[in-house]
């Protein structure tokens, strides 16, 4: 009896721990939060997306309002173009901004939408402009420009003025 005891509870740590496993995959992989309400597509094309995945929540005030259903690349214009899947249950206004940020310091990526005033609303197909458009920042590229910049302040000036010991020898005559 004791044997069949030690059994069941060695049976039920083993499915425990595949449930674990299974939702730590889930969670890796971006898969855990499925949602089964409507949803209206919207594109936004932006220069760089930096680590930006399908499936990445989209945001606005924090709250999670829709996810990116895909990313493909325009070859005529060179940028990425990022399909959203918005909840219908929230609409935002045409002139809606969209921004690619990070979760902390080295974080997920997502977009983060700000609300514009316009009364139209976006719908099925519609697509955020350009102009209202942000890339994500790519840190190297951030250590990058700081490096340049440091290089070049450090680099004397090539003025032709005169040295301390030049003036002063004029002002003695």
């Amino acid at each position: 009896m004791n044997r069949k005891l030690v059994d069941v509870w060695v049976g039920l740590f083993v499915i425990l721990g595949f449930v674990a496993i299974l939702v730590l995959a889930l969670k890796a992989g971006n898969l855990a939060s499925f949602n089964f309400s409507e949803t209206y597509q919207v594109l936004a094309k932006f220069d760089n997306i930096g680590g930006l995945k399908p499936r990445a929540p989209v945001k606005s005030a924090g709250v999670v309002v829709g996810r990116v259903a895909s990313i493909e690349f325009d070859d005529q214009t060179f940028q990425a173009v990022v399909r959203l899947a918005m909840d219908k249950r929230y609409g935002f206004p045409k002139d809606t901004s969209a921004k690619i940020l990070t979760s902390g310091l080295l974080g997920e990526q997502y977009i983060g939408l700000t609300a514009g005033g316009d009364s139209a609303k976006l719908e099925q197909g519609s697509r955020i402009k350009d102009r209202n458009t942000q890339s994500a920042i790519v840190l190297e590229d951030m250590i990058s420009q700081f490096l340049y910049s440091k290089t070049s302040e450090g680099k004397p000036a090539e003025s032709g003025a005169k040295s301390g010991a030049d003036s002063g020898a004029k002002d003695n005559k």
